[in-house]
Order: structure tokens, then C-alpha cells, then sequence
């Protein structure tokens, strides 16, 4: 075992504040719809109803709330333009674009597996019933 893999055991973790900073932030941008709009965000800045169409059954007070959220987190930057009507863009700051490597990977992953987990659930209810 290195140093490194001994200051990350689960007794070092659960003891500090850390890990609950980290859970909390896991939490955030581990949740379905924050995992999306950084998916969404990840070619450009999009409006919000443009995100809204993409996500589909996305609610406009969820897409808010995450939205504000990924804002408050430093992901995602909202800008107002002063038009008629005003045209907000969301897009991803550098860290955003920091986070779009694992998110992609994750997303990928649970594409190219979803037939095998479905399979899985499937034998595992089975099996319950």
C-alpha cells in the first residue's frame, strides 16, 4: 500500500469533514439531470429551453434547480443578454469543462451496459418472486 492509498482508506475518510464535503458534492453532480446538462453543455452553450427539449421529462423547476445548483458549484456559468426578449445561455466554465472527461466516460459506461443490467435486474426479480 503507498501513502497515497493510505490517506484515502474508508477509517481516514469517514473520520474527517472531508468526506462529507465530497459526499455532499458527489451527491450534486452525480444526480441524473446534473450528469445530462453537463453531457448537454459539453459542445457549447445552450439556452435553457433548448436543454428542456433534450432532457424531455425534465420539469422546468428541476432543470432550474439544477441548473442553479452546477451554477452555484462553479460548473456552469448563466449568461443574460439584453434583449427583447432577454436570451440567457448556460454553458460550462473550465471547471465545467474539467468535469465533461468522467462524465462522458460514466454516461458512456451506462450505455454500453444498460442490456446487461437490465438482464441482470430481470434474473434478480425473478429470483425474488
Amino acid at each position: 500500500m503507498t501513502p497515497a492509498d493510505k490517506d484515502m482508506t474508508l477509517e481516514t475518510l469517514h473520520e474527517s469533514h472531508d468526506c462529507r464535503a465530497a459526499s455532499a458534492l458527489l451527491s450534486r453532480i452525480g444526480d441524473k439531470w446534473s450528469v445530462l446538462v453537463v453531457m448537454l453543455l459539453t459542445p457549447g452553450p445552450k439556452r435553457f429551453n433548448a436543454l428542456k427539449r433534450a432532457l424531455g421529462s425534465i420539469s422546468q423547476r428541476m432543470l432550474t434547480l439544477t441548473l442553479r445548483n452546477l451554477e452555484r458549484d462553479g460548473l456552469v456559468t448563466r449568461t443574460i443578454y439584453p434583449t427583447i426578449p432577454p436570451k440567457v445561455e448556460y454553458a460550462l466554465t473550465d471547471l465545467g469543462q474539467s468535469l465533461r472527461e468522467p462524465v462522458q466516460a460514466l454516461g458512456s459506461w451506462a450505455f454500453e451496459n444498460q442490456d446487461q443490467i437490465d438482464r441482470a435486474r430481470l434474473a434478480y426479480d425473478q429470483r425474488q418472486a
